[in-house]
């Protein structure tokens, strides 16, 4: 670990459908994290249409706030996209690269690394997910997966930008929202290869690891005490304030 804090990132996805929902869910959460914050950095990540409103809810709570994607030109012709710029002035974080926007969006290393490059010249913090499907991980091809995404996303950034602004989520895809989640060995093993490999490629002496793909509240201890792991990113546990609330203290409880 290579901070004091772990670090909770909570994906939202598409979810909540109405505002007023997204809002209560944030003040319900906001209420454990900052009872944690010495031990547990949280951020969110709504919607776009819901950021505004939750900031409000996010005011003086010291949880930061993010943007669960965005787009590598500043302005432009580009119908429906938002660009790192302009969230620059409504959030900390954005996410880049997850495996849904891979997948669902046909997302490539290259734009992914366009992405990362601009949301960091824009002064936006980095969650950068990277991780294996299913077939990958039968063919035992995880760790060149997995540095394959890696070295292409890093392509170019700022090492001094990477060290202190971007945290990389290994999250293999085969354990997002099936309830199927990695061993904390096989997660660790990962884990450790991305910090190797971070520091190889952009000359960072330093980068935050965290690990996604069906965390709980009764599993997510078993991945922060692992030595490379800095926290987690967590999808579908997040929408229930209860439950995240639960990881939260949990995180905090094993920080101790």
């Amino acid at each position: 670990m290579t901070s004091q804090r772990s670090f909770l990132a909570a994906n939202w996805k598409l979810n909540p459908v109405r505002m007023g929902e997204a809002v209560d869910l944030a003040r319900a959460i906001a209420k454990t994290a900052r009872a944690c914050a010495e031990r547990v950095e949280v951020a969110l990540f709504p919607p776009f249409p819901w950021l505004p409103s939750v900031a409000r809810a996010l005011d003086a709570t010291g949880i930061d706030l993010g943007a669960q994607d965005c787009y590598w030109e500043r302005t432009g012709a580009f119908t429906g996209e938002v660009s790192a710029a302009m969230l620059s002035d409504l959030c900390e974080w954005v996410i880049v690269g997850h495996s849904e926007r891979r997948q669902h969006f046909c997302e490539t290393d290259e734009t992914v690394n366009r992405k990362a490059a601009a949301a960091l010249a824009a002064g936006i913090k980095v969650v950068l997910c990277v991780g294996e499907n299913a077939e990958q991980l039968d063919a035992g091809r995880t760790e060149a997966v997995v540095e394959e995404q890696l070295r292409a996303a890093l392509r170019g950034l700022d090492p001094k930008l990477v060290a202190s602004s971007l945290v990389v989520a290994y999250e293999p895809v085969w354990a997002i929202g099936t309830g199927r989640n990695a061993e904390p060995a096989h997660a660790g093993r990962t884990m450790g290869l991305v910090r190797t490999v971070v520091t190889r490629e952009s000359g960072a002496e330093s980068v935050r690891v965290l690990y996604g793909g069906s965390v709980k509240a009764d599993n997510v201890t078993s991945y922060v005490e692992l030595a490379d792991c800095d926290g987690c990113l967590v999808g579908g546990a997040s929408l229930n304030a209860e439950e995240f609330s639960a990881m939260i203290e949990a995180v905090a409880e094993a920080g101790e």
